[in-house]
């Protein structure tokens, strides 16, 4: 059975507060009326000491605050936060055979919080849950199942800006941040990399440029991209090892990075019959990209992304007398992908925004599937199917991997009662997309015709902050395949609601 996978997209707010001090404000905040009222009418040594004494009252605040740090004991500085969230989840999903899946599933995530001036922090949240399927339903066919207690996140950060500052009194815009443990990864635009790792990273630089150094390695639960490979669904080790520079220039912030991925999987052998098959992935990426906005209106992202390295080739072949087994190969990954996306907000009372956004990735006409390595790539070719690890929205009911895919969105979001007190923080909005093939005759992640056209799909959802301890979020898609790609041009469908309670 191929198993099935959904997502959701969770949207979040952000106020933007702006605030401009006049003059007038400063000097009464500062003391400073009458010196400003000189220096208003002769720029000159008045102006000099209105500086002076800025400088001296900055070293009065940097001095009371070191004093503070040596007389106030430590539990008295440190910040502790602490809760929980439930999320109590419903899904029904059709798959590619035009079977229903319905789940439950129960979510509970306790989470702390620990930050010392400002300086270091430390965050843990657990993860545990239940899986209620209809009877029949479940996806590896084991049924229910308890999703076993484990840390979800765990990382210690530290920030030199923040201690300079604690402990020294300095005040700096150079950046240094040392994190260690587990935490989610998200590089540019989320094509490549959007994971969960545990390892090292560290970030430098200044207003103006910064360098993202990570190294890491997947947790063993992680879902492999390699459905084909044993234990894929709960037992997976793939490293990754990258540098990131990126820039800033008024609103744009222009990126480069470079990322290598190893394989480091125990579970690289299996035997179908007569058919043996070695398992083996290793790649690189290099991409460039920027992310900012053009004028108040327009925010956009934009990445690209070339694929490099090796990979075990397919270990059978078909043949006027069946299957046949041959021998593998050390094949050379040869791909490319790229994701543009911008959003345009209306600034009326509704907060309404409009969007699109335009994906493109390389697929391989020799491979059988576009990932697995059973039914991959042909022995001794170039492998042109892209596969990564990153997060790109390609809808709700189809939602096909990033490989030989084409993928187009137009939608639009709103607060339609922004003047309702109870409703003002209920969103909805709505995406339509259409798929398309790179390569008529390459495969995806399911089985396909020889079609450029793959179908189209609108999705609609709703958010709704009810009080600021519980949320809601609807997700609707359906799918209409294209008949001549799919066996069957039945619509595929996904709905999915779920409610947070946060203490």
């Amino acid at each position: 059975m191929q198993a099935q996978s959904w997502s959701t997209t969770r949207a979040s707010f952000r106020t933007r507060i702006r605030s401009r001090t006049s003059l007038a404000v400063l000097a009464a905040t500062l003391g400073l009326a009458p010196t400003i009222a000189l220096a208003q009418r002769s720029p000159g040594a008045e102006q000099l000491q209105r500086q002076s004494r800025l400088n001296e009252l900055e070293q009065i605040r940097r001095d009371s605050r070191l004093q503070a740090n040596e007389k106030i004991p430590p539990g008295q500085r440190l910040l502790f936060d602490y809760g929980a969230y439930l999320t109590l989840d419903y899904v029904s999903v059709d798959d590619s055979v035009e079977n229903n899946h319905v789940l439950r599933e129960y979510e509970f995530q306790p989470y702390i919080r620990l930050n010392f001036d400002g300086a270091q922090e430390i965050f843990l949240r657990g993860r545990f849950g239940y899986q209620d399927f209809n009877d029949g339903d479940s996806f590896d066919g084991l049924g229910d199942e308890r999703i076993d207690g484990d840390l979800d996140r765990a990382y210690y950060r530290f920030d030199l800006a923040g201690y300079r500052a604690a402990y020294e009194g300095i005040t700096s815009d150079n950046r240094f941040v040392f994190q260690a443990g587990r935490d989610f990864t998200y590089w540019g635009n989320g094509l490549v990399l959007a994971t969960v790792l545990d390892g090292v990273s560290l970030s430098l630089g200044n207003e103006n440029i910064n360098v993202d150094l990570i190294a890491g390695v997947t947790p063993t639960r992680t879902v492999d991209i390699d459905t084909s490979r044993p234990n894929f669904d709960h037992n997976t080790k793939r490293g990754f090892y990258g540098a990131q520079v990126s820039g800033r220039f008024g609103n744009h912030r222009p990126y480069v990075y470079g990322l290598i991925q190893r394989d480091y999987n125990d579970d690289d052998f299996r035997q179908i019959s007569f058919i043996s098959t070695e398992y083996e992935y290793n790649s690189y990426y290099i991409g460039f990209g920027s992310t900012g906005g053009i004028g108040q209106k327009i925010r956009y992202g934009v990445e690209a992304a070339y694929e490099g390295g090796d990979t075990k080739s397919n270990s059978f072949s078909l043949d006027g007398f069946g299957i046949s087994p041959v021998d593998q190969t050390t094949d050379t990954i040869r791909a490319f992908a790229m994701n543009a996306r911008v959003d345009y907000f209306v600034e009326d009372p509704r907060h309404t925004r409009l969007g699109a956004e335009f994906t493109l990735a390389t697929g391989d006409s020799d491979r059988g599937h576009s990932a697995n390595t059973f039914n991959g790539n042909f022995p001794d070719t170039n492998d042109g199917s892209f596969n990564a690890f990153g997060l790109i929205n390609t809808g709700l009911a189809f939602a096909p991997d990033v490989s030989n895919i084409i993928a187009v969105r137009l939608g639009a979001a709103t607060f339609p009662f922004s003047d309702v007190s109870a409703l003002r923080r209920l969103q909805v909005g709505a995406d339509v997309f259409g798929f398309f093939k790179t390569k008529q005759q390459a495969p995806i992640d399911e089985v396909t015709g020889d079609d450029f056209f793959l179908g189209f799909e609108p999705d609609i959802y709703l958010n709704w902050q009810m009080t600021s301890d519980i949320t809601l979020a609807i997700r609707y898609g359906i799918f209409f395949p294209d008949e001549g790609n799919f066996a069957s041009d039945k619509p595929r469908q996904l709905l999915y609601a779920g409610v947070t309670f946060a203490f």
